[in-house]
């Protein structure tokens, strides 16, 4: 990349490329700065526009029309400061534009694409946290409109660097995060009457953990424990879904792994933090999900040992671009999976 980053996103366009936004260099500074992967040369160009602000641990959502919803992050000095602006990329255009901001600013939260009925899109952004501690508000973006607009409906459970997963029924799964610890505490959110439920509790409390939507309908939880064992997420399965223990991680993951679902419906679990050692390493182990046998097997090891990097999957090769992240000190490089 032209930048070393971590703490950064990537979207998978619908041109195919990647759009890679913000994050912290290695001076850790909060970058502005974005670039594009291309499939077809390899190569990323950082032709496209810059963000109207320097941010990281944001988030980024491709919405319908194709472009790209940047919202909250973190900048300053050690992330001193926490944003309520957002920005939408417009991929014909190569430029950012500010929208309306936040009605919360807040950092390590989750923004999803929902569909409440027949009506037009929206993205449901939950939690996180600002300077004061963690914001205990939803919000709804509406892009047609370019605003912001808190829920009637509180969750649930306040928290951040949770997940949450849109369901193949059109509900939200938020599960796990951090609140005065690590919390087992899920949710679903509907966006037909806007509501949160508790569903069960994960059988094990996790925060920083992947959560992929399976084929199917399930959703694997993995890492964010120190234990190795991963879970499933049935919502055909009690009243409002249940959590079950699976298969066991070849190498156990804190936080910084990533998680992406391959064409054949396994899940590629790469890097992160690991469970064993003083201090803990860095990894460079990789491993996948099989849905069908509930296991997980050891893969190729990464070229480098990396957390806090992205993993998207390039859905006209097959392949997964693996970007950034650090093991100290954040990367420039990237590696390809397949």
């Amino acid at each position: 990349m032209s930048a070393a980053r971590d703490y950064h996103t990537a979207t998978l366009l619908n041109t195919g490329q990647v759009l890679i936004v913000g994050g912290v260099n290695s001076g850790g500074t909060a970058l502005d700065s974005a670039e594009l992967y291309d499939p077809g040369t390899g190569a990323f160009s950082s032709t496209t526009g810059n963000l109207h602000g320097a941010r990281q641990k944001h988030s980024a959502t491709l919405l319908s029309d194709g472009k790209v919803l940047i919202a909250g992050g973190i900048v300053g000095a050690g992330g001193a400061t926490t944003l309520a602006t957002a920005e939408i990329y417009d991929p014909k255009t190569g430029t950012f534009t500010l929208t309306g901001s936040l009605a919360r600013a807040r950092s390590e939260h989750t923004a999803t694409l929902v569909t409440p009925g027949l009506t037009t899109d929206q993205v449901l952004i939950v939690s996180g946290r600002d300077q004061g501690g963690y914001v205990p508000t939803a919000e709804l973006y509406d892009p047609k409109a370019g605003t912001f607009t808190v829920t009637s409906n509180l969750p649930v459970a306040v928290r951040a660097t949770h997940t949450a997963t849109r369901l193949d029924n059109g509900k939200v799964l938020i599960a796990g995060g951090f609140h005065s610890g690590v919390l087992s505490a899920a949710e679903l959110y509907d966006p037909a009457n806007g509501t949160f439920t508790a569903t069960g509790s994960l059988t094990t409390a996790r925060a920083q953990q992947t959560a992929t939507l399976l084929p199917g309908g399930k959703v694997l939880l993995v890492g964010g424990t120190t234990t190795l064992v991963a879970e499933l997420f049935d919502p055909t399965s009690g009243t409002n879904g249940v959590f079950t223990a699976t298969g066991s991680l070849k190498v156990g993951r804190i936080y910084g792994h990533t998680a992406a679902l391959l064409p054949n419906g396994e899940v590629l679990i790469a890097g992160g933090l690991g469970t064993i050692g003083s201090p803990a390493p860095v990894l460079m182990e990789a491993e996948f999900f099989d849905l069908g046998t509930g296991t997980f097997t050891a893969t190729g090891t990464m070229t480098a040992a990396r957390e806090h990097h992205t993993a998207t999957l390039l859905v006209a090769s097959g392949k997964v671009l693996i970007v950034g992240g650090d093991a100290g000190t954040p990367f420039a490089s990237a590696e390809l999976y397949f």
